[in-house]
């Protein structure tokens, strides 16, 4: 299913493509196909502040992900899943900026973008999370809040704010390779985001009443996703019944600290549970949590 994101910058992204005409469409492509590496007609502001190079890192902390923007979205012909949970991430790419021409104006998360902060766009992370980001060249890093879409130029991974770059050393030409690798706040339980997408077509059946705690045979198990109703879970467990057919995924449903958690188990052992794990991997292409006996999150 393709879906256009919620709360993104139409004029950086093209992100709202029915409230825009396709004229905006054409002028955000050749912004950017245009060289350097922030978008056309931007640039620094007229008056930074004097501090720029000891305005301090994002500081990481558990945040609970947005609602709406983590949907699956396309831009361009390309469609883009970004991730729904913390997880761990790494990738080496170049890096651009924006600035004063998009300053003020409203994220993906509909805070409002303040250049001379120390965030950051992604296509795909989690919204918000954190990201330290290394210029490949120097080894300087920064750490950065992401919380807005983007990039969508060939090749290049992450959008930085003016001081971000600033701060790489990176300003100036305007890109620069650079490592981008997710942050998880130390001793953080998984953390999903509220109203979990895309959902996959309703079933004809009521769903199924889900596992209470406890009720289940004790074990090892891998958890697959979190939801915050009941429907959404059952929804998802027979879109993997759909996407895993022969890969013998018999997930379940159950309901802990007020989410819908989606598993397959019990094993005997943890490394039971992680064997079944990178099977899941190596045959359908998923991700999961090892949980405990106990099922704690």
């Amino acid at each position: 299913m393709s879906v256009t994101p919620h709360g993104l910058n139409a004029q950086r992204h093209a992100h709202r493509p029915l409230l825009w005409p396709l004229v905006a469409l054409v002028a955000v492509l050749l912004a950017c196909s245009s060289p350097g590496g922030y978008y056309k007609d931007d640039g620094p502001g007229d008056n930074p502040p004097p501090n720029l190079a000891v305005i301090p890192d994002a500081t990481p902390r558990l945040e609970s992900l947005h609602r709406f923007a983590n949907r699956p979205y396309a831009v361009f012909g390309r469609d883009y899943v970004p991730a729904t949970t913390l997880r761990p991430y790494k990738e080496r790419g170049i890096a651009s900026w924006y600035g004063r021409k998009f300053h003020n104006s409203k994220t993906a998360t509909g805070e409002t973008y303040d250049m001379y902060g120390m965030t950051a766009a992604h296509p795909t992370l989690p919204l918000p999370s954190y990201a330290r980001v290394t210029n490949v060249a120097t080894g300087q890093s920064v750490i950065v809040r992401v919380n807005d879409r983007g990039p969508f130029h060939p090749g290049r991974v992450i959008d930085l704010s003016f001081t971000a770059a600033y701060r790489l050393g990176i300003a100036q030409k305007g890109s620069g390779e650079v490592d981008v690798e997710s942050i998880l706040p130390a001793a953080a339980p998984p953390v999903v985001a509220t109203t979990p997408l895309p959902l996959v077509a309703a079933v004809d059946a009521a769903p199924a009443a889900a596992v209470p705690i406890g009720q289940e045979a004790g074990g090892y198990v891998v958890q697959l996703g979190a939801f915050a109703n009941n429907a959404n879970a059952q929804n998802f467990v027979n879109h993997l019944a759909n996407q895993t057919t022969g890969a013998a995924v018999e997930a379940k449903v159950r309901q802990i600290d007020g989410l819908f958690r989606v598993f397959v188990g019990p094993y005997p052992t943890r490394d039971d549970a992680r064997r079944a794990l990178d099977g899941l991997r190596d045959t359908a292409g998923l991700e999961g949590t090892v949980k405990a006996p106990s099922f704690a999150p």
